[in-house]
């Protein structure tokens, strides 16, 4: 309580904020805690509504003992090891595949959604098992005391993160999953629906009950079971959740972060606008966001308010959910973790310009992966979904990108000065030709430039330059949680060159094609722009232009030096032919490339070796 709300207590005894308890009134709640808050209402649910162990079956799920070994995340493997359709442990079993789509739990999100990991489960985890038997000797043998395979592997279940500091929060999760110890999972009983227990779950009622049964950081399967079970059906119940679900799964779906991602909703977004620019594009987008934000806001709130009507909690609870509580990703309340106002926000004008500057330039930004990941092969403006996130190159087939080519090395230059054709920038120019009509390009170009922060006196296409050579890789960095699948290979700080590799379309012999296609052809555009500069300085009919020309002229000659100092060391590293294991994770690839690449210490926890 704050200190003069504490004041005004002790003031007047008729204050709103005294409450008053007698020490019984507590003895009905599971762990007798001194919620004095707590109404007779609420604290008669406790003794006259079943426990919820009666209606749905709760568990931790799998310790790996060592997530560093045996957990990744789902995009730094092969897709073609991943079981991404396991049904049961025969079907598993019988796969041949290492890597099992994996619930670890993850942040406040409601409904669907965290998605993220895959465990190595390959021969019904024979790996781990076997870790586990070796660390434990005291199992005997018996690796479930620690794994806890309860046999609901791969059942749908819903779920919960243990550790939350935030409000409890319910997700389905569907078929063909493992969970683990942190994502706690609970499976109805017979007679009860998956939408009746999420419904309850997801209400207002149960989220204030868990802050009573367990106020700490922590609400695992035992204060689960301590819930009254005060289900509240309705004709309108499974419908409800089932939109609910639905389009939290689509906001998930939206981003490459689900591996159910199926291409930029952004691209199809406003098919019939004239003109058909990005910027209707954008605006049509959000558009329909607001509109998934309302309709979301109105289904929670009925469903609160049918479990408050239920049990005459009108006193006590409110059916409204705050809009940053609404946990769609395209919800930038949500996504920035600003707790606004309802009215400070409108389906009809969005958010307030703080806001919505920062979700249009992050969503240009998605733009620009996306286009990466089009120019790697990794996506395709032809197909939807993966295209190719396999391993080595093998089985990449080029003839899957028509409208637009993907890099028939894998090897994209970012550099502040357009040396080579292929570049990040004018590929992706060519790639906005390619997704809207070519006659907009112009104003394509100054819509996404404007978004990312344009320095006085730029054209779009020098803001798009230096976007790509210095701000993609940290955006990239941060989406991808320092586990990046386009790795930037850089010379240093004076960036006199730099490109981004595919993780999935590395194979022995890159870094000699990076060398004799990119790196020595520089050297001698390099050098050769210097002598040129050398002849302007000497040339030149003002003091202001000479300087120009020298300012220019000396730091091509840093780049220069840098340049060459690079080129041995690739050579190097070039000679050795490096193999990726990527069921070794990025974080372990990527370790061996010495200084090649860009933040190491970041992604792989060394500085990396000169």
């Amino acid at each position: 309580m704050q200190p003069t709300k504490t004041l005004e207590a002790i003031r007047d005894r008729s204050s709103k904020w005294i409450f008053t308890a007698r020490p019984d009134d507590f003895l009905s709640i599971p762990g007798n805690p001194l919620a004095y808050w707590v109404g007779a209402p609420l604290r008669a649910l406790f003794v006259k509504v079943p426990r919820m162990e009666n209606f749905a079956e709760a568990q931790a799920g799998l310790s790996t003992t060592d997530n560093e070994l045996y957990l990744r995340f789902w995009w730094e493997v092969p897709s073609t090891s991943v079981k991404w359709d396991a049904s049961d442990y025969l079907n598993a079993s019988d796969s041949g595949r290492r890597w099992f789509p994996f619930n670890k739990g993850g942040g406040f999100r409601r409904w669907a959604g965290n998605r993220e990991y895959v465990v190595d489960w390959g021969d019904d985890g024979r790996r781990i098992k076997a870790a586990v038997i070796s660390k434990y000797p005291y199992l005997k043998g018996n690796p479930n005391f620690v794994i806890h395979d309860h046999g609901n592997y791969y059942r749908p279940s819903m779920s919960w993160s243990e550790i939350t500091s935030g409000p409890t929060a319910f997700r389905a999760y569907p078929a063909g999953m493992l969970f683990s110890n942190k994502g706690m999972s609970a499976f109805p009983r017979d007679g009860v629906r998956p939408q009746q227990l999420l419904s309850l779950c997801n209400s207002s009622l149960v989220t204030y009950l868990c802050r009573i049964l367990n106020p700490s950081l922590s609400f695992g399967t035992g204060n689960f079971y301590d819930l009254p079970a005060a289900f509240v059906d309705d004709v309108d119940c499974d419908e409800r959740v089932d939109r609910a679900i639905s389009h939290s799964n689509e906001d998930w779906d939206a981003y490459e972060r689900s591996w159910d991602f199926q291409r930029l909703p952004l691209l199809d977004a406003a098919p019939d606008a004239s003109p058909q620019t990005l910027e209707a594009s954008y605006t049509a987008w959000t558009a329909g966001n607001r509109q998934t934000i309302a309709e979301m806001k109105r289904l929670e709130e009925e469903n609160n308010r049918l479990f408050i009507d239920a049990y005459g909690l009108a006193d006590e609870l409110t059916p409204d959910v705050p809009i940053d509580q609404i946990t769609l990703t395209v919800n930038p309340a949500y996504r920035y973790g600003n707790s606004l106002a309802d009215s400070e926000w409108s389906v009809e004008h969005g958010f307030g310009d703080d806001l919505e500057a920062r979700f249009r330039t992050d969503t240009c930004e998605e733009l620009i992966s996306y286009a990466i990941g089009c120019m790697m092969g990794r996506y395709s403006l032809d197909r939807a979904g993966l295209v190719y996130a396999h391993a080595g190159n093998e089985g990449f087939d080029p003839s899957r990108y028509r409208s637009f080519p993907a890099d028939d090395d894998g090897i994209i230059p970012v550099t502040d000065f357009a040396w080579f054709d292929d570049d990040a920038c004018n590929r992706l120019v060519q790639f906005l030709i390619a997704a809207w009509p070519a006659e907009h390009l112009d104003a394509n170009l100054a819509f996404l430039a404007a978004s990312l922060d344009p320095k006085k006196g730029e054209t779009p296409r020098d803001t798009l330059r230096r976007y790509l050579a210095g701000g993609f890789y940290k955006q990239h960095l941060q989406a991808y949680k320092n586990r990046p699948i386009y790795w930037l290979f850089s010379s240093g700080k004076h960036k006199a060159f730099q490109c981004l590799v595919y993780l999935h379309r590395y194979h022995e012999g890159t870094l000699s094609r990076m060398r004799t296609q990119y790196v020595v052809p520089l050297l001698g555009k390099l050098g050769g722009r210097i002598g040129m500069l050398t002849d302007t300085v000497s040339q030149a009919t003002s003091s202001s232009a000479a300087k120009k020309a020298q300012k220019e002229k000396d730091l091509l000659a840093k780049q220069q030096a840098e340049l060459q100092a690079f080129d041995e060391q690739l050579n190097h590293y070039a000679n050795e032919r490096i193999s990726l294991d990527l069921d070794d994770g990025v974080k372990v690839n990527y370790a061996k490339f010495g200084t090649l690449l860009a933040e190491v210490k970041k992604v792989s926890g060394t500085k990396g070796d000169d």
